[in-house]
This record gives C-alpha cells, sequence and structure tokens, in this order.
C-alpha cells in the first residue's frame, strides 16, 4: 500500500505574481516619497511667506513712525509735503538732532526706496544730497494696480473711502501704507498684503 504524503505542497512565486508585488511595491514607495518632497515643498513655502510677511511689516513699521512723527519743517515747510498712490513726502526728525529732514518714500519698480535730506547751510535750506536706501524688494504694487500709499481726512471714522487723487495735502490726517509682495509667482497664487496705518499728529488744522 503506498503511503499518502499530506503534507501541503509548498510553491513559490510565480515571475507575474513577483513582478505585480515590486509593481505595486514601487508605485506605493514614489507615493510616499513624492508626498514627503510637497510636504516640504509645501512648508518652505509657508516659511517664505511668513518671512516675507515679518520683512514687510518691519518695513511698514519704518514709514509709520516717520508719518508719525511729521511735522513743520526747519524753514516753516508743511508736514505733508507730497500725498501721491506711490510716493509720501513727510518733513520729520529722523536721528538725533534738533533739525526736521525732507523723509521721501517712493516705489522704483518693484523696490521701495526712503530719502532723506538734512537741512544745512546759512540760512537752512533742504537743497543738499538725497541719502536713498531700499527698504523693500519685490513690491508689485504697480502690476497689481494697486496704490501703496491712501490717505484719509479728518472725517475718517473706520469705514470711509480714502480720498481720492489728486489729494489736497491740507486734507490729509491719516495715512495707510499697503503692500503688495510677491518674491516668487510661481510659488504663490496671490501676492502677500501688509498693511499699517497711521496718524499725522502734528498737521494744523485748516
Amino acid at each position: 500500500m503506498n503511503n499518502i504524503d499530506l503534507r501541503p505542497k509548498q510553491r513559490g512565486f510565480t515571475i507575474v505574481e513577483l513582478s505585480v508585488a515590486l509593481g505595486i511595491s514601487a508605485m506605493i514607495a514614489v507615493t510616499v516619497v513624492w508626498l514627503i518632497i510637497d510636504g516640504l515643498r509645501y512648508s518652505n513655502v509657508i516659511f517664505d511667506q511668513l518671512q516675507t510677511q515679518n520683512d514687510g511689516r518691519r518695513v511698514l513699521q519704518q514709514v509709520v513712525d516717520v508719518v508719525r512723527k511729521a511735522e513743520e519743517s526747519s524753514i516753516g515747510g508743511y508736514p505733508l509735503v507730497s500725498a501721491g498712490e506711490y510716493e509720501l513726502i513727510v518733513y520729520a526728525n529722523v536721528d538725533s538732532d534738533s533739525l526736521r529732514e525732507r523723509v521721501r518714500f517712493w516705489l522704483d519698480g518693484t523696490t521701495l526706496k526712503k530719502g532723506v535730506i538734512k537741512p544745512s547751510g546759512s540760512p537752512l535750506s533742504y537743497s543738499g544730497a538725497e541719502q536713498t536706501v531700499e527698504i523693500a524688494h519685490d513690491v508689485v504694487n504697480f502690476s497689481e494696480n494697486e496704490p501703496l500709499f491712501l490717505y484719509y481726512d479728518e472725517n475718517y471714522t473706520g469705514t470711509e473711502a480714502a480720498l481720492i487723487q489728486p489729494v489736497e495735502e491740507v486734507d490729509v490726517r491719516m495715512v495707510r501704507v499697503r503692500l503688495e509682495l510677491e518674491e516668487d509667482p510661481d510659488k504663490s497664487p496671490v501676492p502677500l498684503e501688509v498693511e499699517s496705518a497711521a496718524m499725522m499728529r502734528n498737521l494744523k488744522e485748516n
């Protein structure tokens, strides 16, 4: 009588099964790697936006500080010289002496610049050279058709529209600064907007 082998027969993977298993494993690995890379890219975008936002706020603080200090020039000129959409000029004491400097903020392409003229001579005048520094880059207000500076009169309570250009300097009591920043258009769908406002405390009443 022949002995019957009741042990289960062992058989290995076929070439087809092995190929399918390897293919599935490769797809899973590629998906995981893609998710990791995409997550890192998204984290970098968020970090860049936060950095840009912080840089923008520091720039706004510079402008706001000067606007708040605006006062009559050292030779009697009105505190607010120019109230344009992309240029603001005021007199303010921005250093340690007692004289008021002529301070200009303006947008040159995508660069926000600050220029300062110290009064000098006898009699005093503001005819000296303007000392210029770049305080912000990647400012896209021009291309977005968004004014950099907005102006409000003494009737502003928080809901009224800004004064219409051309603005009469003597009507201005508050200045709003709005920066549209976009370092890389491919990384973010829309520019990052930061804004602040300041009252011009030392303006004379009409």
